[in-house]
């Protein structure tokens, strides 16, 4: 099996993604984080252990050294050594203790002499440290140097009746067999340490892919929404995270299931909206074709319906043709400012033949003069469709009422109205898309079913909210909210 070095590359590519997936992945994280706590007890601990051994070890040897420089030092001070000499068997003790400790020794009498060296060097010459001037002073000097690794203790050697100090033993004893044995003692313990890792690590291993295994569920069950709707709903509560993702998911997913569902309701009303006309067009048309002698009224008759149902159909058409503009281009707005009561003034003279011709009365309030920054071409296409659906879904010799008002962060638009009211339960459905509460009403005055959804299009566009109070027999209100200045 032979590799192409574009495939080469493509692998190593792969590799290095997956190397960098990995380590940003929580899994990664997470093993890293019991290795760690498993791992670096381990190696305090080692290092903790070691330590303590040198310095018992070292502080053994320093009280063994030091018992021993005080039996030498009463027996010397008793035999009267300055005068009398070391005797052989005090310096055979001396040889003994320093082969024993694999040491040296050195007596030094008051006048900083040194009169025994077990290393026969320094026998005769003058001895003056720190170390022996403390002693003569009555201290026992303790010293350890880690670094030459030898062990020095300076003994005050008195009198008989220990009235006087008379000279100083100091003994320096090598430490190399402590060294030797914490060295071992390292390696042992770095097996086990070694040891205890390779355990750490797999369990952390191990942990870790239980830990995530939750997240993998989630994981998968996004994985499925990417291909449609069908993902089951999420219910994994192992950790409050994953519950809390969960809770999360499942609001969206309900979420996406409901716009899926209102897409293709969607849809199928474009269809029907848009083929009702046409279909009744094409019966119009027939008609017409198959009478060959039909008489001037009928054909009138029958254009009168057809320039009817064109109308109707232009209308739907720009509906959506609104709608889609203002999905697509929603950041394009035209925002200026503007008189908010002479552009509600406009959009009611306008509307005030059509309210004539069904015996409504419209007012309109002004509490304030109000100035806004607002798209205005689109906000009176929503507060025309507002007032126009509070026409044509009233009582004859009903009312409309229009007001203005405003604070200082918001104007307000309520157009009230005598109507025929909403159902209670219909409220939350009339701003979707070609939704209406009596269709048959509804056609029958020439609705589309999309005047409320581009109202509401408009109104969240201008970082606004548009609420409705209704009740069945007693009318509707319609309730705008609108910043002066719009958030850019």
């Amino acid at each position: 099996m032979y590799i192409q070095s574009g495939e080469l590359v493509t692998i190593l590519g792969v590799r290095r993604y997956i190397k960098f997936k990995f380590f940003k992945s929580l899994r990664f994280y997470i093993i890293l984080l019991l290795m760690l706590v498993g791992i670096i007890p381990c190696v305090v601990m080692k290092a903790m252990v070691l330590e303590n051994y040198e310095k018992r070890a070292v502080d053994v040897r320093t009280a063994e050294i030091q018992n021993q420089c005080t039996i030498l030092c009463d027996q010397l001070g008793s035999s009267g050594y300055q005068e009398n000499g070391i005797s052989k068997i005090i310096q055979s003790e001396l040889i003994q203790l320093s082969n024993v400790y694999n040491g040296r020794i050195m007596v030094i009498d008051d006048d900083f002499c040194i009169v025994c060296d077990t290393y026969n060097l320094e026998r005769g010459k003058t001895m003056v440290s720190g170390d022996v001037m403390n002693s003569f002073q009555g201290e026992i000097v303790r010293h350890y140097d880690r670094e030459n690794r030898f062990i020095e203790v300076a003994a005050p050697i008195r009198t008989k009746d220990d009235e006087q100090i008379i000279g100083v033993m100091l003994v320096s004893v090598s430490t190399d067999t402590i060294a030797a044995t914490k060295a071992l003692l390292g390696q042992k313990a770095g097996i086990a340490e070694a040891i205890m890792i390779l355990l750490v690590v797999a369990i952390a291993v191990f942990l870790g892919n239980i830990m995530v295994r939750p997240f993998a569920r989630i994981t998968k069950s996004i994985g499925d929404l990417t291909a449609g709707y069908d993902a089951d709903y999420l219910h994994v509560y192992t950790y409050e995270e994953t519950a809390l993702i969960s809770d999360a998911f499942n609001r969206m997913l309900g979420r996406l299931k409901s716009l899926d569902e209102s897409r293709q309701e969607f849809v199928s009303n474009v269809s029907h909206e848009l083929k009702t006309p046409l279909t009744s067009m094409k019966v119009l048309s027939d008609s017409l074709l198959t009478q060959k002698d039909a008489p001037v009224e009928l054909y009138q008759e029958f254009m009168a319906d057809l320039s009817e149902e064109i109308e109707r159909e232009n209308k739907i058409i720009n509906d959506l043709l609104s709608l889609v503009k203002m999905d697509k281009t929603a950041a394009e707005m035209n925002i200026r400012t503007e008189n908010m009561n002479e552009v509600i003034e406009r959009i009611l003279k306008r509307l005030q033949p059509l309210a004539a011709a069904a015996n409504i009365e419209v007012v309109y309030e002004s509490f304030r003069s109000v100035n806004a920054e607002v798209d205005e071409v689109k906000l009176s296409l929503a507060v025309t469709n507002l007032v126009e659906n509070a026409i044509k879904y009233n009582n004859e010799g009903g009312w409309v009422h229009v007001s203005l008002n405003a604070d200082h962060k918001y104007f307000y638009i309520e157009v009230a109205d005598s109507g025929i009211g909403i159902p209670e339960e219909e409220t939350e459905h009339i701003f979707e898309r070609f939704y209406r509460v009596d269709k048959s009403h509804s056609r029958e005055i020439g609705g589309t079913g999309l005047g409320l959804s581009i109202a509401r299009n408009v109104v969240v566009m201008h970082r606004g909210a548009i609420k409705v109070f209704s009740q069945p027999g007693e009318g509707t209100t319609f309730s705008v909210k609108i910043p002066i200045n719009y958030a850019r």
